[in-house]
């Protein structure tokens, strides 16, 4: 699949968003009309640098406005559209992107759209250029791709064909399907975007958020494969506008970009290989030569590999580590020992693992660094990331000790995928000392789920991210309420629920250097009661629970007297659903981190977010006492 991107996707100057095109590995770009007015470049220079950097000019874009005018507007359109095919030959370029008439179009008429497109048409022919026309999800008269494909066949001339984007036609909930039955040599050009599913006016949704294909909720998967099945073998380019990636480090977001097209071509190729499946089980003799047929558009895969089984480990990075100890130990962790080689401390409780790193962490506050996830294979695993351009991590080890595969995540958290086993236990456990002489605990425990809070230039990236690298799912996100603004939280899930991230959108004035907002690991056991009882006995200072919240709660679930009180003494939070209940309480935060216990009942499948309120509100007043 031939990969390409527009220009207005990203920041900074043309030269740049050049530079860091070819960095990312795009084969070629669409030139975005404004980035090529406000450079200093001259159309040879940006010629000659695009051959330099080896990057095709695959669209120049847009021309607006063209269509359903008057006679004296079409005369001055025509004009207008011939300095611009005479530009084209200055950059090398022979596609135009024509978007169908939003502002100026006065008549209503498809015989008069396709007269004065056959003009077009016959013009850009005398230049060697072809027209690719694109029906604008707010167009005036046109907004349907179907549409669009009719004026094109109604002119039928060599030099019009149209342009399919997907933002147009999934953001209006049109049919794809019918995209199979368009002759190919007329789809000059595809454009790809995905986006959340938004209730707004269409115009403000296309400008402001787009996003790349696997950080939205459209079907990008179906509409390649429909593109793929009626024969299209030209460029799959990014279309995005989005507010912060036009923001955002230039390098990093075509770098996204392109592992959002490398993990579109994937689900693509799976797409089509279901239906296929599908066709050919289907029993006639056609059906199954169509189950089996070839397309132009050949489509990579990755090599595959299952979700996540669990959590293999939590790490923490401190300088001091004192408080960090106490509140594992009050907690009920064991302390295991030291690493023989690395300044690093393991403590344990039942599955749960939490390694404390107190190397190269001068001067660094208590900050959740790494995780671990059990896979099936560590090293297949890395390999799918590598290709997804997932940065590589990698830490020193001796001749004896596990190497991990680790890969760098977009908050710079980073990720090490690790060789399950089936009794949940790790090998690399045996390579700490002897920890504390004491008798052991019967707490069994494992980590339920971790939350990560992201930096707001980096939220989408984040669940691109996990979602191709680790397999994960993202769920439906939500909003909490909080003291300082709405924060966006976006749960990444294996479908057992083995393995739970919960993405937070950090405040801006939180996440202006990294990792220094709160995050927090949490523990599921299976009493909640006698572990929050236990660690009151030693000493655990629990996160502060208003009365109002109990009084709020019995009016909600009319709960038992002495369970209500039980809850009330130890400052547990409850929630309950159809499907079962759940309890939880924190701890105190130490540095950016704090700890959560929970007991899910049931197949209660939730987070307590009607409690996350509460929370955000007492961790805002115990940080602005402090």
């Amino acid at each position: 699949m031939r990969t390409g991107i527009a220009t207005v996707c990203l920041s900074g100057t043309l030269k740049e968003k050049m530079q860091a095109c070819a960095i990312a590995g795009f084969d070629g770009i669409e030139i975005f009309e404004q980035d090529l007015v406000t450079s200093p470049l001259s159309p040879e220079d940006i010629r000659k640098m695009a051959a330099d950097l080896g990057l095709g000019l695959d669209l120049y874009q847009p021309f607006r406005d063209f269509d359903g005018v008057t006679p004296d507007l079409l005369k001055a359109n025509l004009k207008r559209a011939e300095a611009k095919f005479k530009l084209m030959a200055r950059l090398g370029m022979d596609t135009i992107l024509v978007c169908s008439n939003v502002a100026t179009a006065t008549i209503d008429d498809d015989q008069l759209r396709a007269e004065q497109l056959a003009l077009l048409a016959a013009l850009a022919g005398d230049h060697g250029v072809k027209v690719a026309y694109e029906a604008l999800a707010w167009g005036k008269h046109v907004n349907d791709y179907e549409h669009a494909y009719r004026l094109v066949e109604a002119v039928d001339h060599p030099n019009l064909g149209t342009c399919l984007d997907s933002f147009h036609i999934l953001s209006r909930d049109w049919d794809t399907a019918p995209i199979e039955d368009i002759n190919a040599d007329k789809i000059f050009f595809v454009q790809v975007a995905d986006a959340p599913k938004l209730s707004m006016d269409v115009l403000s949704w296309s400008r402001h958020y787009r996003v790349f294909p696997g950080e939205g909720q459209f079907e990008l998967a179906k509409f390649m494969g429909h593109v793929v099945r009626a024969g299209y073998t030209g460029p799959v380019s990014l279309e995005v506008f989005n507010d912060v990636f036009r923001q955002s480090d230039v390098e990093r977001t075509a770098v996204d970009a392109m592992r959002s097209l490398i993990w579109l071509e994937e689900q693509s190729a799976k797409w089509l290989a279901g239906t296929s499946a599908e066709t050919a089980a289907a029993g006639t003799s056609e059906q199954k030569a169509a189950g089996r047929r070839r397309y132009p558009m050949e489509l990579a895969t990755l090599p595959k590999v299952n979700e996540p089984a669990g959590f293999n480990f939590a790490e923490v990075k401190a300088d001091d580590t004192a408080q960090l100890e106490k509140l594992l130990g009050q907690l009920g962790f064991e302390f295991e020992g030291r690493h023989r080689t690395k300044d690093v401390q393991l403590w344990t409780m039942g599955q749960a693992r939490v390694i404390i790193n107190e190397q190269a962490a001068l001067h660094t506050e208590p900050a959740i660094a790494a995780l671990g996830f059990d896979v099936d294979s560590p090293v297949i695993a890395s390999a799918r990331a590598q290709q997804l351009k997932a940065p590589v991590v990698s830490r020193k080890v001796q001749a004896d000790e596990e190497v991990f595969q680790g890969i760098s995540a977009p908050d710079s958290t980073e990720i090490f995928l690790c060789q399950g086993s089936p009794d949940g236990t790790a090998a690399w456990t045996q390579e700490f000392g002897e920890g504390l002489e004491h008798p052991r605990a019967a707490q069994t425990a494992v980590i339920d789920h971790v939350n990560l809070a992201q930096p707001w230039q980096h939220f989408d990236e984040a669940v691109l991210f996990y979602t191709s690298a680790l397999a994960l799912e993202p769920q439906p996100f939500a909003e909490v309420p909080s003291p300082s603004g709405l924060v966006r939280s976006q749960v990444m899930q294996a479908s057992n629920g083995a393995v739970r991230l919960v993405l937070n959108l950090a405040p801006v004035q939180q996440a202006s250097a990294p990792k220094t907002y709160q995050e927090h690991i949490a523990f599921a056991v299976d009493d909640l009661v006698a572990t929050a009882r236990s660690a009151r006995e030693r000493g655990l200072e629990f996160l502060q629970i208003p009365a109002n919240y109990y009084e709020d709660l019995d009016a909600r679930f009319d709960l038992e007297p002495g369970f209500l009180a039980t809850l009330k003494e130890l400052n547990l939070l409850y929630d309950r659903d159809a499907n079962g209940e759940f309890l939880h309480f924190y701890t105190a935060t130490v540095g950016s981190v704090f700890f959560e216990m929970v007991e899910r009942r049931g197949n209660y499948d939730g987070y307590g977010a009607p409690n996350a309120p509460v929370r955000h509100a007492v961790q805002y007043d115990s940080l602005h006492r402090a």
